[in-house]
């Protein structure tokens, strides 16, 4: 199950005290403060994790505390410093505060950390106050304080294809095909009622991250259907694949439903409307060779920038779609993409 949104709370590790000390050994009566330093408390830190897909991790036990820092002791021994508390979460993660609104950070490479609660320094013992005019300080540092913080976290899916369309036009079927990720497949409309990621392999090991994202209907951007809560997601996929039932069983036309999806995407933000699309003709077992020809020639009059025909079921034409969509993603343009379909 996808979790896409969640709520954390974390609170840093307290700093620890300095000790107030004074060096008590035989022959050496008056040997001095030799109180040692607190050791800094633990951060919390968010770190990238690209095994994650979802933050279901995060919602059974929302609390996170990191250790408060070691006390200083005599004989000039300094406090631990505490380890800091290592959060993973799946790339695509944005990170927000809840109390102030702040932006915090928007974890997009493995590894990547931010910083959410920072540990409070250690305390001074009585040996850093020591000087000629203060030979025997008796004054300490308390540990500085933990930070406590609420956090909302907002995953959008980080993906090179995103594959947009209406319900039933084929997603599913398509993204099963090409990689082995198992997405739930059925001859009726919303199918998939959150998003799926697969990984396809292509020649000389390369791949292609593709999310299906549940399907879109009219007013979406508006909150109709599911498309509200998942439209989100194709913000971040570097290229579209819009599929359009080249058969549609209500008899619409193909043309009018890539229009629809179209307008969805630019009401939802106006820099997808711009996002580098190829469209795919699916089910083009189920319609004649002359009927597929006019509707591709249909939609590109309509402003569709590179029109591929193609079956997800039976595969026909998908090879080289998939060559096409490497391309894509790699900065290549249409005119010198493949049209071998």
């Amino acid at each position: 199950m996808l979790i896409d949104q969640a709520t954390i709370f974390v609170r840093s590790g307290k700093g620890g005290s300095g000790c107030c000390s004074f060096l008590r050994e035989k022959y050496r009566p008056k040997g001095g403060p030799d109180g040692g330093n607190g050791g800094d408390g633990g951060d919390v830190v968010l770190i990238g994790d690209d095994t994650l897909t979802t933050l279901v991790s995060l919602t059974p036990k929302p609390h996170f505390r990191a250790k408060p820092g070691g006390q200083g002791l005599g004989k000039s021994k300094f406090g631990a410093d505490a380890e800091d508390l290592l959060i993973p979460v799946p790339l695509g993660t944005i990170v927000c505060d809840r109390d102030c609104g702040d932006n915090l950070g928007d974890i997009s490479q493995a590894g990547q950390r931010i910083v959410v609660a920072q540990g409070g320094a250690g305390g001074r013992g009585n040996e850093s106050y020591k000087s000629s005019t203060n030979q025997t300080p008796r004054e300490v540092e308390p540990g500085g304080a933990w930070e406590e913080r609420t956090l909302d976290l907002e995953l959008k899916l980080i993906a090179d294809v995103g594959l947009v369309g209406l319900p039933n036009a084929g997603k599913s079927t398509l993204l099963g095909a090409v990689s082995a990720a198992r997405p739930k497949i059925a001859d009726y409309p919303f199918t998939t009622l959150e998003p799926s990621l697969g990984i396809c392999e292509l020649p000389d090991n390369r791949r292609l991250l593709i999310a299906d994202i549940p399907g879109l209907i009219e007013g979406a951007s508006q909150g109709a259907g599911l498309g509200h809560a998942f439209l989100r997601h194709i913000e971040r996929t570097s290229v579209f694949l819009h599929l359009v039932d080249a058969s549609p069983i209500d008899g619409s036309d193909p043309v009018e439903n890539w229009r629809v999806i179209r307008n969805e995407l630019a009401s939802h933000h106006v820099d997808l409307s711009t996002r580098p699309e190829l469209v795919l003709l699916n089910k083009a077992d189920l319609a004649l060779p002359e009927d597929l020809q006019r509707m591709a020639t249909a939609l590109g009059d309509a402003g569709a920038e590179h029109v591929c025909i193609g079956s997800g079921a039976t595969r026909a034409g998908i090879d080289a779609l998939l060559e096409a969509l490497w391309g894509r993603t790699r900065g290549q343009s249409v005119d010198e993409l493949s049209t071998g379909w």
